[in-house]
Formats: C-alpha cells, sequence, structure tokens
C-alpha cells in the first residue's frame, strides 16, 4: 500500500476535506457543502488547519488538534480584511506553519492576492500590511483560477525572510517578516505580454514554487509557460524547461532529501489543461532541471484527459519519498518509491485541490 504507516493524507475538495490512513479507510470531516482549498498539518502541535469557504458563511480558518476527529471553528470571522480596505476574501488558498524557532506562527494566502499572519496558532489572522501596501499591487491582475497568492516559502535559517508567489503578479521576497517588499522575477516569461515585454519586472503568472530541501537557496519554479530554477534564493531565474513534453502545468514538488530533485506534472497547453496526448506522466529531475524523466509505471497512458491543480501534488517527509496527487476528475494516486511506481489509492472523490501529508511519526 503506497500510503504508508506514520502517514495521513488530508485532501482538499470542491466538497470538503477527506482523509485516507494507511488502511485505505477514507473520511470526510469537513463536509456540508463547504470547499477546501487549503489545508495544511503543522507538526509543532500536531494540529491540521483547514481554510475552508461556505456559500453561507464565507472564508475562514478552522483546526483540529485531533487528527481531524473534531473541530475548533472561530467564534467570529478569523479571516477577513479591515474594514477600510474595501476588499472581501474569496478563498484561502495556502496556510503555512512556519518553524519550530515561531511556535505560534502560521501564515495564510487568500484571494485577492494577500498574505495574513496568526501569532496564535491559527485562532486570529491580521493581514500583513507590507505586502498589501506595496505599489504593485493595485495593477496586479487575476489569472484563470483568480487574482490569488498561492505560495508561501518559508527559510527555516531566518524567519524573517519570506517568500511568496501571485498569480498574476509574480514571486515577492522580505527579508524583514513582511515589512517590506521586492519583486524577484528575473528570467521568468510572461507569454501573454507582447513580444518586446515578456520579460517584466513583475506581473508574471507563476503557479508554483518549490524550495529544494538540501540547498534552501535553491527554487523550483513551474510558471504558465516555462520551469525555472533559481540558485540564489529567486534573485534571479533560469529556464529548465527542456525534456518535458509541455512546460506549461500547474504543479511543481521538490524531493524531501534529495538535492536537485524536482517533480512537475505536465498540463497540455493553456487551452485544453489535461496532461500532453493524454497520457498521465509525472516528471522527475535529479539534477536540477538538466534532464527530465518520464515516470509512468501503474499511470494510465490512454485516453487519460487529467488535470492536476497546483496544489494537489505533494511528498512527505519520508526516504524514499512518498508522491501522492490529486485530479479533478477525483482519483488519487500514490508513490512510495520517489515515483518509479504510482498505484490508484482512491476515485471517484470530488474534484481535488489540494493534497497534504502529514506525517504522524
Amino acid at each position: 500500500m503506497p500510503v504508508r504507516p506514520d502517514i495521513l493524507l488530508l485532501i482538499g475538495t470542491t466538497k470538503g476535506l477527506f482523509t485516507l490512513d494507511p488502511s485505505g479507510e477514507l473520511q470526510n470531516p469537513i463536509a456540508n457543502g463547504a470547499s477546501v482549498p487549503s489545508v495544511a498539518f503543522d507538526p509543532r502541535k500536531r494540529r491540521i488547519l483547514a481554510g475552508k469557504t461556505s456559500f453561507f458563511w464565507g472564508t475562514g480558518v478552522v483546526y483540529s488538534d485531533d487528527l481531524g476527529k473534531t473541530w475548533v471553528e472561530p467564534e467570529a470571522p478569523n479571516l477577513q480584511f479591515p474594514a477600510e480596505f474595501d476588499a472581501s476574501i474569496k478563498q484561502a488558498w495556502q496556510i503555512a506553519p512556519a518553524s519550530a524557532n515561531e511556535p505560534d506562527v502560521v501564515y495564510v494566502g487568500v484571494e485577492p492576492a494577500a498574505l495574513f499572519r496568526s501569532n496564535d496558532g491559527g485562532q486570529t489572522f491580521e493581514v500583513v500590511r507590507g505586502l498589501w501596501d506595496h505599489p504593485h499591487r493595485p495593477t496586479w491582475q487575476p489569472g484563470g483560477g483568480g487574482l490569488c497568492l498561492h505560495t508561501i516559502l518559508l527559510d527555516e535559517r531566518d524567519p524573517r525572510k519570506l517568500t511568496v508567489a501571485i498569480s498574476t503578479g509574480g514571486v515577492y521576497r522580505s527579508d524583514d517578516g513582511g515589512a517590506s517588499w521586492r519583486s524577484s522575477n528575473s528570467g521568468i516569461r510572461a507569454d501573454f505580454m507582447p513580444e518586446d515585454q515578456r520579460y517584466p519586472e513583475y506581473g508574471q503568472c507563476v503557479h508554483k514554487v518549490a524550495r529544494d530541501a538540501a540547498n534552501p537557496d535553491t527554487l523550483f519554479l513551474q510558471n504558465h509557460g516555462g520551469l525555472y530554477r533559481s540558485d540564489n534564493n529567486g534573485a534571479s531565474w533560469t529556464d529548465i524547461g527542456d525534456g518535458v513534453p509541455s512546460d506549461f502545468g500547474f504543479p511543481m514538488v521538490a524531493h524531501p532529501h534529495k538535492a536537485g530533485t524536482a517533480y512537475v506534472i505536465p498540463n497540455g497547453d493553456a487551452m485544453n489543461r489535461w496532461t500532453p496526448e493524454a497520457r498521465c506522466r509525472v516528471y522527475r529531475t535529479s539534477n536540477g532541471g538538466g534532464s527530465w524523466e518520464a515516470l509512468t509505471s501503474g499511470l494510465p497512458q490512454k485516453d487519460a484527459y487529467i488535470t492536476v491543480l497546483r496544489d494537489a501534488f505533494t511528498s512527505d517527509q519520508q526516504n524514499p519519498a512518498g508522491l501522492y496527487f490529486g485530479t479533478r476528475s477525483g482519483e488519487l494516486y500514490a508513490s512510495s518509491d520517489d515515483g518509479d511506481s504510482w498505484e490508484l489509492v482512491a476515485e471517484h472523490l470530488p474534484p481535488v485541490l489540494m493534497v497534504r501529508a502529514a506525517n504522524l511519526g
């Protein structure tokens, strides 16, 4: 069974949160019509945090300290803009617990693109004003999925260093805990711009960014068109898209232990948005994007009109790595051998928005 002992899969869908344990038992601890596009496991407290959006109750963050058996709902809305902002949150796209050095800090990225911070473990949140007040923000435009802050990368070497990615805004970095920000998009294309304006300072439609576990200054990026690597913590980017059938896709996952190893799932093109040639293939690089290999064992290679969204692909922290991805058509695949082979572990789910692996050991 590819879902290993001590791993609990957290599966956010358009119809609630599901969990899958190593026995194969599927539970639905958050339902009632709520969409759950963001979920995280906080190992500091063994807490599951979920950002849910309800047609009736709006968007908020709830948490469970007993692996999903019971949930703490906020007594008052805990994720909202100050009244003077004249803005409302559509959904929470990303939840990122900070390091053990900041045991009560949790970050949340939302739509419209903004960053929130909690200092009490996810019970209450305040907007990070430095990013909201950035002069670029009024010119950011929504991509196909909305104007969302979907990636939050923390640097365990220095809690003041934050990296976020916005669609459509690009990559931004802070070295002072979010008080000030600078764009970090040098070398990233914006194919939708006129030919002589395709490398702007900001405004790229970045889909996902992941940090190399062994070399924290190395980042991997899946763009709206293009795959990139940075070796200087995002200051500049190099194209690494040669060797994949399409450089359009959504997820980007770094191996939890191996340097230079990352995974993507090409998604055809911006129009069709399914796996190229209707073949489900995960691509892996083991040399920082110098080359890519297709991983197909156990994955459908015919009539696989599959879409995998940006946060529906993840890894656990074990070695060899466990890898897991869910599809918009409700399938969930898992690998327990660094992606060499795959197995279908659940199907007929609602459209999968996010997958995370809680390491319980």
